[in-house]
C-alpha cells in the first residue's frame, strides 16, 4: 500500500521550545493508526505540525507523496487532510445543518460526504439539524466536528482526543464511525488517551514520550506489548 502520510526526521518548535525530536512514522492508505502517550508527550503537536500549526518545522512531511513542509495550513488541507482539534470549533450561532453546509470542498479532491450519509452515520445530528451549536451536547458537538470534516472531501483524517469526556453511548457511536470510515477507505490518525476506545480500532500504534517515538507495533502485537504500555502509559 502507498503511504498516505510519511513523516521523516521531523523536528518542531513553539517559539524557542523544541517539542518534537526526530519523529519518524508512516501511515498507509486506509489504515487507522493511533498515537499513544502521556499528556505532554508530543502527540497533539505531531498533528499540529502536520497541519503547519506549530512554529518552525524541520524534516519532511509527505502527504500522498506531496511535501507539506513549507506549505501554508490551507494549502496542506488541500492535499486532502482534515483536522479535528480537541477544541472542536463549532460555530455556535449556526444550526447543525448550517455547520455541515459551510465547509468548502478540498480543492481537486473527491466530493464531500453527502448529508444523507452523514445523518445515517450520526442519527443524533439528523434529529438536531435545526438546533443551534450552543444547544448541542458535548457528544453531539464532537459528532458535528468530525462530520464537518467529512463534508470537505478530505480522506486523511487527524482526530485529536475525540472521545474525551463523552458518555459511553457517544463513544460507541464514534467507534462505529471509525469502523465505517475505514471500510470506506479513509485513512485515520488518532491521538487518544482512552486506550479502551482506541485499542480495538487501530491497525498500528506509535508510542510517544518527550517528543519522540519510543515504540511502534501492529495491532497483532498488542497483547505482548502490554507490559511495555503499562510501564510507559500506566494503562
Amino acid at each position: 500500500m502507498a503511504a498516505a502520510l510519511e513523516i521523516t526526521n521531523l523536528h518542531a518548535w513553539y517559539g524557542e521550545s523544541h517539542i518534537l525530536h526526530d519523529v519518524n512514522l508512516s501511515v498507509n492508505q486506509g489504515e487507522v493508526v493511533t498515537l499513544l502517550g502521556r499528556n505532554g508527550a508530543g502527540r497533539t503537536t505531531t498533528l499540529r505540525a502536520i497541519m503547519g500549526l506549530t512554529g518552525a518545522r524541520k524534516g519532511s512531511i509527505r502527504i500522498n507523496g506531496a511535501e507539506a513542509i513549507g506549505r501554508a495550513t490551507h494549502r496542506i488541507a488541500h492535499l486532502g487532510v482534515g483536522y479535528c482539534p480537541e477544541e472542536r470549533g463549532i460555530f455556535s450561532s449556526l444550526s447543525t445543518e448550517e455547520n455541515l453546509l459551510l465547509p468548502p470542498l478540498v480543492a481537486g479532491g473527491p466530493p464531500g460526504m453527502p448529508l444523507d450519509e452523514i445523518y445515517e452515520m450520526f442519527p443524533n445530528l439528523k434529529e438536531r439539524r435545526a438546533s443551534q451549536g450552543t444547544r448541542l451536547s458535548g457528544g453531539e458537538q464532537q459528532m458535528l466536528a468530525v462530520a464537518r470534516i467529512l463534508r470537505t472531501g478530505a480522506r486523511l483524517l487527524l482526530l485529536d482526543e475525540i472521545s474525551e469526556g463523552l458518555a459511553p453511548v457517544i463513544v460507541q457511536t464514534l467507534a462505529r464511525m471509525i469502523t465505517t470510515l475505514k471500510a470506506k477507505g479513509y485513512t485515520i490518525v488518532m491521538v487518544e488517551q482512552n486506550f479502551r476506545f482506541a485499542a480495538p480500532l487501530a491497525d498500528r500504534f506509535y508510542v510517544m514520550e518527550h517528543g519522540q517515538i519510543v515504540e511502534s507495533f501492529a495491532a497483532s502485537a498488542l497483547r505482548e506489548k502490554m507490559p511495555v504500555l503499562n510501564q510507559l502509559l500506566g494503562v
